[in-house]
């Protein structure tokens, strides 16, 4: 059985670990409440808009369909993974690195492919295998995102993914995110973000309208729309992932501070154990040594 001075220095060392990690919970939920309203009231729009866009799509002429609807045989796919750029939230970073690695493996295992990582982890596993970005016109170190996450910032970036893909660098563009559901739940999404599909929007039956009337023209809408199309959708799954991030580091964070409660209240009971037994050793020692006196 460890000494008590041990015992005590765990304790210590426990009770400090779970100062941090309440103080972290507390942090997450405050950066939650803000990170879960700009989603909520995004959500609507954007859906909506992609309703409209992927009807738009589909009753557009060949001729007056946006060259990022362009359906191309697919040898070229880039991967866009969106991650954190730190840890402490469960399974977060890790669920998102291993659905892009099985998407990879099982639907694009014969294609050059090709990862565009969003968020320091994802950035960190995926330049030290071969989908590492080489020879393209892609941004990089786009783990800065975060310090500032407006559309304008996340337009930037995806101005070049569709400049990328205009020049044919790629066939096909996927992006693989969180999306938040609620603190404690968050869905891996695999989401296709080029060539723009057919609307699909979760709990809801695609509507398509036979015909529309254009102002000012057809040809204004597939030019104009269609690219803010695209860009609100990376914008979109940025801030689910980035309300998803702060959810989970704070269920992990509730975790962690009663896990270390219970290690404490158990160290503590060991402790007291621990110091009987040393009280009870003194008086036999006490005792053995007055019985030896009187013999």
């Amino acid at each position: 059985m460890a000494n008590l001075k041990e015992i005590r220095n765990r304790i210590t060392s426990v009770s400090s670990t779970r100062q941090i990690t309440s103080a972290m919970k507390m942090v997450s939920a405050a950066k939650l409440r803000r990170a879960q309203d700009a989603i909520t009231q995004m959500r609507p729009y954007a859906n909506k808009l992609k309703e409209l866009l992927g009807n738009l799509n589909d009753n557009a002429d060949s001729d007056e369909g946006s060259i990022y609807a362009e359906q191309r045989d697919v040898r070229r796919v880039l991967m866009v993974p969106i991650t954190s750029n730190r840890g402490l939230a469960g399974a977060f970073n890790a669920n998102i690195i291993k659905e892009t690695t099985k998407v990879i493996n099982e639907s694009y295992a014969d294609n050059d492919v090709t990862v565009l990582a969003i968020g320091k982890k994802a950035d960190d596993f995926f330049k030290k295998t071969d989908y590492n970005i080489k020879g393209t016109t892609l941004p990089s170190k786009l783990d800065t995102i975060y310090d500032d996450l407006t559309f304008n910032n996340v337009a930037k970036i995806a101005s070049k993914i569709m400049r990328a893909f205009e020049y044919k660098q790629f066939d096909k563009v996927v992006i693989v995110y969180n999306e938040f559901v609620n603190a404690a739940v968050q869905n891996v999404n695999v989401e296709q973000m080029m060539p723009i599909v057919a609307n699909e929007v979760e709990g809801e039956e695609s509507t398509t309208v036979s015909d529309y009337i254009y102002e000012p023209s057809k040809e204004f809408i597939v030019e104009e729309l269609i690219p803010k199309s695209i860009k609100l959708q990376l914008f979109k799954a940025l801030l689910d992932s980035h309300a998803s991030e702060h959810g989970a580091r704070m269920t992990a964070m509730h975790k962690a501070t009663d896990n270390a409660s219970d290690l404490i209240n158990d160290l503590k009971l060991v402790y007291n154990k621990a110091r009987q037994a040393s009280i009870t050793n003194e008086i036999l020692e006490i005792v053995g040594g007055a019985e030896a006196l009187n013999d």
